[in-house]
């Protein structure tokens, strides 16, 4: 096996591919990085036997073969190379050489045989969404994501088909977040899925580097996206979502009207003696103004005035200020809409009636 290939084009395709691979592994081959050498090219895949990327790039290709090596140690050798240098790529018995410039490098390999992979399987439901759009999915969901591994169905985003309507939702328990669009041709009778949080992670990397189409394709068990060259393959989650319409506020008669860049710098500004357990903040709610207040035994207290447009009775209410900035720094208009019922009950914010994204947070005691 013999090639050669750009240095740049190689960091790129490693960079798409390397990052699934665990630092610390018990099976030494999933720490290595599969390569294929090809007619026109090289393919190069990596798993950790729930996600698999696979990418592929032009090469200046001798001899046909494939091996495997430490894909960590390839990419860094790759990354310190010089830029615009040529990369050749050779093994002979279990050595690969690498050669660049002055420099070279011999890796110890292991047997392409002992690769394993996820295996190819129908994917019965297939749509494309522009790469814009899923950023948006991802971007306005994935930081509600449960870390919580003893409820693992939470760690990932829900994504179903309703009455035409494609939802993508994640939750903590705490927190809510829902984008609802219009499902794409192909997604009817799709099932309800759980996509994990590392595949979530991988593809939204991915989406900075390409533009247009992502086909997406699935079955009840994976999920397959094609971005530009690569291909990532990953196992759902199986488990079931909970009912989470029920939490969604549908009676929330207090409407308070606030400048989202206003909100977000007074709750920084206040939350920055709260105490890392709790993080509450207290929002003291009157006509056309809020009172954003802080007090914590250990540091003391602070307080913000921010404008707002509210006519309803006068309300206190806590919210712990990371979960509240978090939703916060999704929004993309001026002005930002918070229905309210109690002191107790869940909060709905949203941008305003017509935008795809809406977020509920629990409030707290403060």
């Amino acid at each position: 096996m013999k090639a050669t290939v750009e240095r740049a084009t190689l960091l790129k395709c490693l960079g798409h591919v390397q990052s699934v691979v665990e630092r610390r592994n018990t099976i030494p081959i999933l720490s290595n990085v599969l390569i294929e050498v090809e007619n026109g090219g090289l393919k190069l895949m990596a798993t950790d036997l729930d996600l698999q990327v696979v990418d592929s790039i032009a090469a200046q290709v001798e001899t046909a073969g494939a091996t495997t090596v430490s894909a960590h140690t390839l990419f860094d050798i790759v990354r310190k190379l010089p830029e615009g240098s040529q990369v050749e790529i050779a093994v002979s018995g279990d050595k690969m050489s690498i050669a660049a410039g002055r420099a070279r490098f011999n890796l110890a390999t292991l047997p392409r045989d002992d690769f394993p992979m996820i295996a190819e399987s129908d994917l019965p439901t297939k749509f494309q969404l522009p790469a814009e759009t899923l950023k948006q999915i991802i971007d306005k969901t994935r930081f509600a994501i449960s870390t919580e591994e003893t409820r693992y169905y939470l760690n990932g985003i829900f994504m179903h088909v309703v009455e035409g309507k494609l939802y993508a939702v994640a939750t903590d328990g705490h927190r809510l977040a829902r984008v609802a669009l219009d499902a794409p041709a192909g997604s009817d009778g799709m099932p309800d899925i759980i996509v994990p949080r590392k595949c979530v992670a991988e593809v939204r990397k991915l989406l900075d580097e390409v533009t247009g189409e992502i086909e997406v394709s699935l079955s009840s068990t994976k999920i397959r996206f094609r971005a530009g060259t690569a291909v990532l393959t990953s196992k759902l989650i199986d488990g079931t979502f909970p009912d989470y319409s029920r939490v969604i506020p549908t009676k929330n008669d207090r409407l308070l009207k606030v400048d989202t860049k206003s909100l977000a710098e007074g709750v920084d500004r206040v939350a920055a003696i709260a105490t890392e357990k709790t993080r509450a903040v207290k929002m003291s709610i009157d006509r056309d103004r809020i009172v954003l207040s802080v007090t914590s035994p250990e540091t003391g207290t602070a307080a913000e005035e921010v404008p707002a447009d509210y006519a309803s009775e006068s309300l206190d209410v806590g919210f712990n200020a990371r979960y509240l900035l978090d939703i916060l720094s999704e929004i993309e208009t001026d002005e930002i809409e918070i229905h309210l019922a109690d002191a107790a009950a869940p909060t709905l914010i949203r941008e305003g009636q017509s935008s795809p994204a809406l977020y509920v947070l629990m409030p707290m005691r403060v």
